[in-house]
């Protein structure tokens, strides 16, 4: 039986709406939907959630969210960096979801950032949230420093050629289930 195209969600954490944040990851979900043959992309931009992340009983908005990752096969999550890491908006969200949540998906981390400095921050702390989750989440993450956006689509191209066989190798090795 012939498998669905990959479905691709990708997640933002940037508290500022229309961020470059947002714009970036949108490249990213691009040049790997594009290598692995995913027509169904969608974008969930934290910064229109960010009081229902904080609310005992979310709306229904932030529940579609969490529905919307939960149902990626690849799943971009994508950030500015903060004071060395992801931010805590990006952490609320996360923290919603239950342990092992992501297992049924490849996670590909982003990290936008001013300083090179901060570079190991995608592998140090960035991945091991989406592994502790249960996600594949294939080598290396992204990292985009600010003075390079004006070439973000090359330098995620050569990122997205680099990730994505091993992307397609995880959805591939999945059996469905007719």
């Amino acid at each position: 039986m012939t498998r669905p195209a990959a479905r691709v969600v990708t997640l933002v954490g940037n508290p500022r709406p229309r961020s470059r944040t947002r714009a970036v990851a949108a490249l990213a979900a691009e040049a790997v939907a594009g290598r692995i043959g995913a027509a169904d992309q969608e974008i969930i931009d934290l910064s229109a959630l960010a009081v229902g992340l904080v609310s005992a009983s979310p709306p229904a908005a932030v529940e579609k969210a969490q529905q919307a990752v939960l149902d990626a096969d690849v799943l971009v999550v994508a950030s500015p960096t903060y004071k060395g890491t992801y931010t805590g908006l990006l952490k609320l969200f996360l923290d919603r979801l239950p342990g092992g949540a992501l297992a049924s998906a490849a996670a590909l981390p982003l990290l936008v950032m001013g300083d090179a400095r901060h570079a190991l921050a995608v592998e140090v702390h960035l991945r091991p949230v989406l592994v502790e989750l249960g996600a594949f989440v294939p080598t290396p993450g992204a990292v985009l420093l600010e003075a390079e956006i004006d070439r973000a689509g090359e330098i995620l191209d050569g990122w997205a050629g680099r990730v994505a066989p091993q992307v397609a190798a995880v959805l591939g090795g999945r059996s469905t289930v007719a």
